[in-house]
């Protein structure tokens, strides 16, 4: 009898643990499939989502909605309108954005508007803005409180110093064993940086390199944000590409057929 007491107290136990991480693993789900889907999204943003795959592409991260997430240089707020919405309540949202210095220039303007669409829906009422200063050492997050530090297609902009400067900083903004993320253009192996750097596109092995340096380690890449039909050679660099489409009508179907481009997406941890 104490037997089969032993035996079936321990499948209670196993069964609760198993329907608490189901249940837990389904709340993640639900709250980023609720956000993919909310009324916020435009239909141009969610139609982008067949070649951004946010939900594979933040899961791939080990993203959960109780973490501390920082966003580096949210842009348009394109990510931040699926993150906000999946953190709020539970978790903690940084968006590390170019300061507004008060100049007519495209850092402080693109600060302003991204001000302005936080402040134009509740649902990016818990989201933090701090400071983000290309090629200096800023403070993305106070020192060791983020989990997880995202960075979407933006490392092309500001070239190997400014992305070994952002490296060391996101590595202070994290706690020991948080995840650095990064999602870039990716440029072939066999194009010199040098002769390419304004093709919008960024070495993959320099990246690892740098992130190495900083102080992380690759634990994992993935291709779920490749494309093989991206060679990255094109007339206006990766802007010829959708959803920019800079040549305008000229072979528009060419690029379109192509789609958005090839990407490399890389797990960092931070040692």
């Amino acid at each position: 009898m104490t037997i089969i007491k032993s035996l079936t107290t321990a499948s209670l136990l196993t069964f609760g643990i198993l329907a608490s991480s189901y249940t837990t693993a389904h709340v993640h789900a639900d709250k980023l499939t609720q956000a993919l889907a909310g009324e916020h999204r435009s239909d141009k943003n969610k139609a982008r989502d067949i070649y951004r795959h946010p939900e594979k592409t933040l899961a791939f991260f080990g993203f959960k909605p109780e973490m501390t997430v920082v966003e580096i240089a949210p842009g348009g707020g394109w990510y931040t309108e699926i993150l906000a919405p999946a953190l709020k309540g539970s978790g903690k949202l940084y968006g590390a954005h170019y300061p507004d210095t008060g100049e007519d220039n495209y850092y402080s303007n693109s600060r302003k508007r991204l001000e302005k669409k936080l402040a134009g829906n509740p649902v990016f009422s818990e989201v933090e803005l701090t400071n983000f200063v290309p090629k200096k050492a800023s403070v993305l997050a106070p020192a060791g409180s983020a989990d997880l530090v995202l960075t979407f297609r933006n490392l092309h902009n500001w070239g190997h110093e400014g992305v070994e400067q952002l490296f060391k900083d996101a590595a202070k903004a994290l706690k020991a064993g948080g995840v650095l993320g990064v999602v870039e253009h990716r440029m072939p192996a066999d194009m010199e940086w040098e002769k390419n750097k304004r093709s919008g596109y960024f070495p993959q092995a320099d990246v690892v390199k740098l992130a190495k340096a900083a102080g992380f380690k690759l634990a994992a890449s993935s291709e779920i944000n490749a494309n093989p039909k991206d060679t990255a050679d094109h007339p206006k660099g990766v802007w010829t590409l959708p959803p920019v489409l800079r040549l305008g009508e000229k072979d528009k179907e060419k690029y379109l057929a192509i789609g958005e481009s090839d990407r490399m997406t890389l797990k960092f941890v931070k040692k």
